[in-house]
């Protein structure tokens, strides 16, 4: 059989964690930062896991930066432990003669979470997570505190470096409880070293869905300690959304239910669903809507989001119509969007049986949690209108306002739709687009500057990248309703190059390009006008950042010539490096570039648009609830949270131009 004949001798086999090993990313997401920290949460997950069982009330989680213990084992480098007080992990001898603790961490698919024995609600319910972490990990230390005794067992790259031990006998009183240390691979992660405050976010929001549960942060490299229980649960959660906000009403609405998890009669073998919701109107323009699963952040929404919209929108409308509260529309019906502008809300289900939507978990798929939740929604949700009718009346007041901006939008909206993604005959006059029309292989320079968009426009590889020069700064979103901001021409210009949409309407089926590049300045005017882009797209076209297409070009500050050979510097002292390094310390001819408009077309694609050499940064959106908090910090109107933000943050910032 020649070598490009397929037949059984070409079909492998993947034993044991092998699959995990050849394809991270199926499982982890990513082999970048945002997989890496997905390991800690899988860990931390199992912990919430017994929490919600009701046998775990303290995690701690640590970060490290130092040997691993077992001498001639390469473990170096930075660890994260995760420690709690639940049950620990059985350690009792499986069926198959090893310990159940080797098992759960050496087997895909094995654990405790697929009866309703154990684990009444779970986030892990693939039973992957644990063993997926032992596998990306160069080393593993699993410690469990059960059965009167301290048991510790080690892994090698996902195999058992031995048998599991006995360490020594429980102190009377001592707690039980599992503590899982790891290091991961550095040969599968572009980078290992954990981000404080990227844990922090997560931990955190875990702390508010689950109330009463004190997760700790520990980070060893620099001593810092933070500590998250909320017995408010999530409305603490809400408050904490709304510090940079102005609330209508004083009390977040908060209300608990519970419905058959089958949408049957309650009692039945399929157990119940927990509904959980709080939410709160302001008077900003930007509403703050996050739902959960099982803990699990849904960012892609599903059942229990659409049924929580669907009934807001079916009570204050209901409300509004008994009270006479629409006059100032004709008495037309309020739209959910309308209702929902400046509402901060957070809902959290809990499922025994959860269907997500492929292993990232971004959207629930359970038909029977929609009735539940609109359910529960018309009853306490009208109930609190009935006993708050000021509060009532002014989240109407606050819809009906919205409403009258959305007719007005509505006619501006129309000169930024396109019938087709493919249509070119109403793109904006500045945009010089590419030749291909394929949107996987096509690039959108939004380019800060008519002299930059110039030379963009002359150095770019025009069979697939496309420019769109917008001079100046753009509107600030995050203070004004869609009606205005598609007065905008910038704004406009951009909508339509994308050709997409807009809001609600987006549609990212319709988007022309699948990377979205903004090329700025490399100084303050051009990070604050990257910010004002990123804002419009957060609040706007979030898809476009949850899908990934969204960059940010990274221009290099300095130019550095020496002996023939060019070097090019994005700090100073990566400029200082070089010229001590690459040029010998000898006097070196150094360029600063004091913006795009400076270089001309040649440096422009060399430097920063040939994809052979550019630094790109791609923005995402991995915690929703964070980042929404901090543009409305950032970019609202409240001065204070955002001076105290300046002044806890100034010492981190890289570099700033006076």
């Amino acid at each position: 059989m020649s070598d490009s004949e397929y037949g059984a001798r070409q079909i492998q086999v993947l034993e044991g964690l092998q699959a995990v090993q050849k394809r991270p990313a199926m499982y982890v997401g990513t082999t970048d930062a945002r997989g890496l920290h997905h390991l800690v949460y899988e860990v931390v997950d199992n912990a919430i896991d017994e929490a919600l069982a009701g046998h775990c009330s303290s995690i701690g989680v640590t970060i490290a930066d130092r040997e691993s213990p077992v001498e001639g084992v390469d473990g170096g480098g930075p660890s994260v432990s995760v420690a709690d007080d639940g049950r620990g992990i059985p350690v009792d001898a499986h069926e198959d003669g090893r310990s159940a603790l080797e098992v759960i961490m050496t087997v895909l698919h094995a654990g405790g979470k697929f009866d309703k024995q154990s684990y009444q609600v779970s986030g892990g319910l693939h039973g992957v997570g644990v063993s997926v972490v032992n596998a990306l990990s160069k080393w593993l230390e699993a410690e469990i505190k059960r059965d009167g005794a301290v048991w510790r067992q080690c892994f090698d790259h996902g195999a058992p470096a031995g048998d599991i031990e006995r360490v020594r006998d429980l102190e009377p009183g001592e707690d039980t409880g599992t503590e899982i240390r790891f290091w991961p691979d550095d040969g599968v992660f572009s980078t290992t070293d954990f981000d404080a405050n990227t844990l922090t976010n997560r931990l955190r929001e875990l702390a508010f869905l689950n109330s009463g549960v004190e997760i700790e942060l520990f980070d060893e490299r620099d001593g810092t300690r933070e500590r998250f229980r909320y017995d408010g649960g999530i409305q603490e959660f809400v408050v904490y959304l709304n510090e940079t906000r102005t609330p209508l009403h004083e009390d977040v609405v908060h209300f608990a239910d519970t419905a058959p998890a089958d949408g049957g009669d309650a009692g039945g073998d399929d157990g119940e669903v927990t509904i959980d919701v709080a939410l709160q109107a302001t008077s900003e323009l930007q509403g703050s809507i996050h739902a959960f699963a099982n803990n699990i952040n849904t960012r892609e929404g599903g059942t229990h989001l659409t049924g929580f919209k669907t009934a807001l929108t079916r009570v204050v409308n209901d409300y509004a119509d008994r009270e006479g509260l629409l006059d100032e529309i004709d008495g037309e019906h309020l739209s959910g969007e309308d209702i929902r502008e400046g509402l901060t809300a957070v809902i959290s289900i809990k499922h025994p049986d959860p269907q997500f939507e492929g292993q990232t978990k971004t959207k629930l798929g359970n038909g029977e949690v929609r009735g539940a939740v609109e359910s529960a929604m018309h009853e306490h949700l009208g109930t609190y209108f009935e006993e708050h009718p000021d509060a009532a009346r002014s989240i109407v007041s606050k819809a009906v306002e919205a409403a009258k901006a959305r007719r007005a939008a509505e006619k501006a909206e129309e000169l930024t739709r396109r019938k087709s993604a493919l249509e070119t005959t109403a793109l904006p006059g500045k945009l010089a687009d590419c030749q291909t029309r394929d949107p996987a292989e096509a690039e959108l320079f939004v380019v800060e500057g008519d002299s930059a968009g110039g030379s963009a426009k002359q150095g770019r590889d025009r069979r697939f990248q496309a420019i769109l020069p917008l001079f100046g700064k753009v509107l600030n979103v995050e203070k004004h309703r869609l009606d205005r901001i598609l007065e905008n021409e910038k704004i406009r210009s951009l909508i339509t190059a994308i050709g997409a949409g807009v809001g609600e309407e987006f549609d990212l089926d319709g988007v022309r390009y699948n990377k979205l590049i903004i090329m700025t300045d490399a100084d303050v005017d051009g990070a604050h006008i990257r910010t004002l882009y990123l804002t419009l797209l957060y609040r706007y076209m979030r898809p476009l950042l949850e899908a990934g297409y969204v960059y940010a070009a990274q221009p290099p500050l300095y130019r550095i010539r020496h002996g023939g050979e060019t070097h090019d510097a994005m700090t100073e002292a990566e400029r200082d490096r070089i010229v001590e390094e690459e040029c010998g310390g000898e006097a070196a001819q150094v360029q600063r570039f004091k913006g795009l408009g400076e270089m001309n077309p040649e440096q422009l694609w060399e430097t920063t648009m040939n994809p052979d050499n550019r630094v790109l940064k791609q923005i995402t959106v991995e915690d929703a609830a964070a980042a929404d908090r901090m543009f409305s910090v950032l970019m609202g109107d409240a001065v204070e949270p955002r001076r105290e933000f300046i002044e806890a943050h100034a010492t981190d910032a890289d570099w700033v131009d006076i």
